[in-house]
């Protein structure tokens, strides 16, 4: 395990340069990840905000609300990437696997505020997503697949044009979901992932995983992969289920509200497809291990022979 990870040195040493510390002061560099932490958290401020900025005629009461959850949201980002230790979000350092789940919940988002500012302000952007959407609709318009299990998880008595809408939405997030997962796999396939020199340091970028508990690392790893992997392609089909039964003991859900029907649908979509794609990485450092201990098992059998 300590040659997989990148700048580990002993407990006396000098901490690495790379996670903020000098080699010849031994003292923490304070601001070493301050303006990159402070863009994250503005950017994840702004994403929590822009179905409200976006989506005409927002109740004002709602805007507030959005505003301190882009507050909360800017906070903890802010205070995740500007420690120097890992805390509770993931692949730190393997970069671009945050950045492309970022991506992803920004495009969504983005694509289906301008799916409800079409339905009151038209232009040539919302009718190319509607367009987009349509057709995403159509491709998924089967028996039992999730789309039509969410549409039929929500109240008989809303309108056709609104169970459309979630029609159509609920399949464009899906594709995109389902392309980034796609091509996620490729890039681990053609050892584009993890990005970056030296080895891959599992602590910083799995904080949640203890790889020194339990059994050997490799199996652990391989089982908690496909067990999030096997939630990400349950879940699409057992959330509706639970909507469809939150609404025999509290208000049922309709998605009704413009911002609650982005990130409804959105988290939807997401929530399974940042599971799936968590799975793929972990199977992917557990293989980096396996490699990793053959390799250290040969150079030590062609030491032996030497000697």
């Amino acid at each position: 395990m300590a040659s997989m990870r990148r700048g580990t040195n002993d407990k006396t040493g000098p901490g690495p340069a790379w996670v903020g510390q000098s080699r010849n002061m031994n003292k923490p560099k304070v601001n070493a990840y301050f303006a990159g932490a402070l863009a994250r958290a503005l950017l994840t401020a702004g994403l929590v905000m822009l179905p409200a900025l976006i989506v005409p005629a927002t109740p004002p009461e709602l805007a507030q609300l959005m505003v301190l959850l882009a507050l909360f949201a800017g906070g903890i980002v802010f205070a995740e990437y500007s420690s120097d230790y890992p805390g509770i979000i993931e692949f730190r350092f393997a970069a671009p696997f945050n950045r492309t789940r970022f991506m992803l919940i920004a495009l969504m988002v983005l694509a289906l505020s301008m799916l409800m500012r079409g339905d009151a302000v038209s232009g040539w952007h919302s009718t190319l997503v509607h367009t987009i959407a349509a057709s995403c609709a159509q491709f998924l318009d089967f028996s039992f697949s999730p789309v039509r299990l969410l549409v039929a998880a929500l109240p008989d008595n809303l309108s056709t044009a609104h169970l459309l809408a979630v029609h159509e939405a609920a399949s464009l997030a899906i594709v995109l979901g389902v392309t980034t997962v796609m091509g996620f796999v490729l890039a681990i396939r053609l050892n584009l992932w993890p990005m970056g020199s030296g080895p891959f340091n599992v602590w910083i970028n799995l904080p949640t995983f203890d790889p020194t508990a339990g059994n050997d690392v490799v199996h652990r790893l391989v089982r908690s992969a496909r067990i999030n992997i096997a939630l990400g392609i349950v879940l699409p089909f057992l959330l509706p289920a639970l909507v469809k039964a939150s609404s025999l003991l509290v208000q049922p859900i309709t998605l009704e509200s413009p911002v609650g029907f982005v990130w409804g649908i959105t988290l939807w979509a997401f929530v399974p497809v940042s599971l799936m794609m968590r799975g793929v990485a972990m199977i992917r450092v557990a293989r980096m291990i396996r490699a990793n201990r053959r390799l250290f098992a040969d150079s030590e059998g062609n030491a032996f022979v030497t000697a």
